[in-house]
Formats: C-alpha cells, sequence, structure tokens
C-alpha cells in the first residue's frame, strides 16, 4: 500500500488524467440513470410507489387495461376474500381550471382503501405538480364530461400516470364521466401467490407495468443506453489501466529483480484502481446530486441510494477486472530484460 501510494504521488499528473476519465464516465452513467428512473418515475408512480401484490384484469382484455372490465360479482367476492384489496380505474383526461385553461390529467378513482385517500363526491386531490400551473386548494375545476364541479381538497406527493399528474376523484362521479359501471382492475398486496380467478388475469406489479405499452418501450430504451455506457465504461476502464500498467512494465521488472513478489505487485495495482475508481465514484455521486438540485424542476430525475449503490459496485468490479487483466503483463516481466532497459 506504501509502495502504491508513493508512486502515486511521484506519478500525480497520470493518475490523475485517469481518475479524470473515470469520474466524467461514471458521471454520464449516474446522470443517464437518473433521468432514466425519473422518467420511470414521472411514466409510472402512481403504480411503481404501490406495495408488492397483483394486479386482476379481465382475460378477454388481451392485457390491456384500458379494455378491461371486472363483473361486479367476481370483484365482490375477490374484495371479500384479499385482505386490503381495491378495485381501481384509471382513464387519461382533462380538468378546466377557474380561468378555463384545460390541464391534462389522468384521472384515478377506486373503492375504499387504505392505499388510496377517501374522495367524497365533487372533490379532487391532485398530484403536486399542478401547484406550478397555479391550482390552489378550494379551486374549483370542471370537465366537460361532468355535470357538477370538483373542489379541489388537497394534493398528493409525486403521483403521476403517463407523464401526467393524477386527479384522485369519487368512484360515483367517474362512473358518471366514463358511463361505466364496471372497474378496470383489482389491486390485492401482499407477496403471496396471486390466486386463480375465473376469467382473469393476474399480473405481478412488474409484469403489469411492462403490459403497459408506452412505459416498456421507454423503459427498454433508456436501459439500454444506462447498459451501453456501463459496457462502453467497462472497455475504457480495461483500456486506460492496461496502457498504464504497460507503461510501467520496466519499472516491475526492476521491483521484481530487487525480490518483489509478483502477488505483491497485483496488490500495488489493486490499491491503486481501488484509489482512483473509489475517489472519482465519490466526486461522480456528489456532482450527480448537484445537478439534480441545479437542475429544471420539469427535468424528472431520480437517483436512488439503490441505483448508485448498484452502479458503484458495477464500476468497481469493472475496474478490477479491468486492472487484473492488464495486470497479466506482469507476469511475463523479465527483470534482467527490464533492468537492460534501464527503465525506472
Amino acid at each position: 500500500m506504501n509502495l502504491a501510494w508513493k508512486e502515486m504521488k511521484k506519478n500525480k499528473v497520470r493518475f490523475i488524467i485517469l481518475g479524470s476519465i473515470v469520474f466524467l464516465v461514471s458521471l454520464l452513467t449516474f446522470i443517464i440513470s437518473g433521468l432514466a428512473n425519473g422518467l420511470s418515475q414521472d411514466n409510472a408512480s402512481l403504480i411503481k410507489d404501490l406495495p408488492d401484490g397483483y394486479f386482476y384484469m379481465n382475460a378477454e382484455a388481451d392485457e390491456t387495461f384500458n379494455l378491461s372490465k371486472i363483473d361486479s360479482n367476481v370483484q365482490e367476492k375477490l374484495l371479500n376474500d384479499q385482505k386490503d384489496a381495491m378495485a381501481l380505474s384509471i382513464q387519461m383526461g382533462f380538468l378546466n381550471d377557474e380561468q378555463g385553461k384545460q390541464q391534462s390529467v389522468a384521472f384515478v378513482t377506486s373503492t375504499k382503501s387504505n392505499l388510496f385517500k377517501d374522495i367524497k363526491a365533487g372533490e379532487v386531490w391532485l398530484d403536486r405538480s399542478m401547484e406550478d400551473k397555479g391550482i390552489k386548494v378550494g379551486d374549483t375545476l370542471t370537465n366537460n364530461q361532468f355535470s357538477g364541479e370538483f373542489i379541489v381538497k388537497g394534493f398528493v406527493e409525486q403521483t403521476k400516470f403517463s407523464h401526467a399528474p393524477v386527479a384522485f376523484i369519487n368512484i360515483e362521479n367517474y362512473k358518471e364521466m366514463y358511463r361505466v359501471e364496471e372497474m378496470q382492475l383489482v389491486f390485492a398486496p401482499g407477496e403471496d401467490q396471486a390466486e386463480e380467478v375465473n376469467g382473469l388475469q393476474s399480473f405481478s406489479k412488474k409484469e403489469f407495468l411492462n403490459s403497459i405499452p408506452s412505459y416498456n418501450a421507454e423503459q427498454m430504451s433508456l436501459n439500454m443506453i444506462v447498459w451501453f455506457l456501463v459496457v462502453i465504461s467497462g472497455m475504457l476502464f480495461a483500456i486506460f489501466f492496461y496502457m498504464m500498467n504497460v507503461q510501467k512494465i520496466g519499472l516491475y521488472g526492476i521491483l521484481k529483480a530487487i525480490g518483489l513478489k509478483t502477488s505483491k505487485l497485483f496488490r500495488m495495482m489493486w490499491a491503486q484502481m481501488i484509489f482512483i475508481t473509489g475517489t472519482s465514484l465519490v466526486l461522480s455521486i456528489a456532482f450527480s446530486q448537484i445537478f439534480n438540485m441545479i437542475a429544471p424542476k420539469e427535468m424528472p430525475f431520480s437517483l436512488p441510494i439503490e441505483t448508485i449503490a448498484q452502479l458503484s459496485v458495477v464500476f468497481l468490479i469493472i475496474g478490477f477486472v479491468g486492472a487484473t487483466l492488464s495486470g497479466i503483463q506482469i507476469k511475463k516481466v523479465e527483470p534482467l530484460h527490464a533492468i537492460q532497459q534501464g527503465e525506472v
């Protein structure tokens, strides 16, 4: 470790350049990953923030919740059988504010549940992003399909669907607006295996999210970009660590000639890799959080600690593999040849 530190002090510029490359690549990956997570939350936080459980929709709906209609008798039996289950419906629509301006929202209604607020007829709870559009508690909103008016009773935090703020409304108001009696979905929280119900198809939360076409296509594209970045980062790490070690072949040869074991040279190389990668990751995490603070509110960005930890571990593994592969050159170093070259 002491030898690794002394060499880094002696060749500061070389290690600073390598660390800068690792920092920039990891920062770019953290930011792209944060944007991907942010778009995912913006698209489906209504569903993602629910606890683990199963969604049921009509088996004839071709895995499209918009086409699903659950028979009221089947719904009643499911709600009675499964603790904390609820029936819900989601429809895109518009609300007109007091100035007559249309605001795009996702109307959501449900049977009584601990997971959503109990909404009375004529009331609406909105995602807090609607506050930025000038809507306040107590405002009166209208909808062309609804004969009455909605009074804004409050706001909920970060609850969106299909990139639109969610508007929670009463079930009777929903039925009047969309001229339906049946609900689209039943959600049963819990980690047990989904109960088989005749005429219904069950989906885990992840399966249900993937059944939403816009969510699935968007996430596939963004995840592909993130993992391409990880692969490119891995190749860059391996190339730069290889080049750095090749430049030090002469030094390794002389160290071996004076009796230093190959295993100790590997430990020196790994210590340098951990220091460079670790320092670069700490800086890139800090800069990604600063980016989150200064980025415009309209830009969805979410970089949870789980994603940071996952990417950091991946980068450390990539760095270790890259350094180890490049270090294979150390085994081939001939001490006598290195001394004859006179490289230090």
